[in-house]
């Protein structure tokens, strides 16, 4: 395994080791669990966990969840596996290394109530994939395509279960697209700008299965200050 750095969340409270030189997180993470609210006593899913970065925080701030992280890279599995053991959240979080595609009721506690991702956002064959195969296929749609990732969560929630994702927001016909026509009905989006005076470059999105017609846009989520700060709203996101 490469050399690992240790970050902190929730002042300390939470630990997390990553690849020095791998795949890391990025902000998209923290934000997507900044803006899922499970309820009390939901299974939630997270696919394509990486290091296990969004199953640490959800079962930290919500006691009552039961959490599981799927991550087809090996290494970046039992990475999330030790985060999970060393913050001795195992009775609450479990990590499975296999293909999304593969995946069944069966594997788990059957059908669940929410599904997160932060799926690969490029096309395969879109710009230059990163030499790092961790990267790579994190970030390229190279093990696991959009279409994958939708039909998972179609084939895994329960009905009137939730999906909530993170997308480029220059993709967003896709993602929305994608959603409905797998009967994951778009309810709610928020554009996410870096600052208040540029574009929006991701989207994040909730949809319903089974649910009916109806998209509440939300105010943008603003990441940074003009002087490169977070905002008061991201900075809510890193404390406990």
């Amino acid at each position: 395994m490469n050399p690992l750095t240790t970050d902190t969340f929730f002042n300390g409270r939470i630990q997390v080791k990553q690849n020095r030189a791998g795949y890391r997180f990025s902000i998209d993470a923290v934000l997507i669990a900044g803006q899922t609210i499970p309820r009390p006593d939901d299974t939630v899913l997270d696919l394509g966990t990486g290091c296990g970065i969004i199953p640490l925080i959800l079962a930290y701030r919500h006691p009552r969840i039961k959490v599981y992280g799927i991550e087809v890279q090996q290494q970046l599995a039992d990475l999330a596996t030790i985060n999970v053991e060393e913050n001795r959240l195992e009775n609450r979080i479990t990590i499975h290394c296999m293909d999304m595609k593969k995946l069944k009721h069966n594997m788990i506690s059957g059908p669940v109530d929410l599904i997160v991702s932060n799926p690969p956002y490029r096309k395969a064959e879109s710009g230059r994939i990163n030499p790092d195969q961790q990267r790579a296929v994190a970030r390229h749609e190279i093990k696991a395509t959009l279409s994958d990732v939708v039909e998972t969560a179609q084939r895994m929630l329960r009905a009137s279960g939730r999906f909530v994702t993170v997308y480029p927001a220059e993709r967003m016909a896709d993602i929305l697209i994608q959603m409905r026509s797998a009967g994951l009905e778009p309810k709610s989006l928020r554009t996410i700008h870096s600052g208040r005076h540029t574009e929006a470059k991701l989207i994040l999105v909730e949809g319903k299965k089974g649910g009916r017609p109806g998209l509440k846009i939300g105010s943008p989520l603003i990441i940074y200050r003009k002087d490169g700060s977070y905002t008061d709203e991201v900075q809510e996101m890193f404390k406990p």
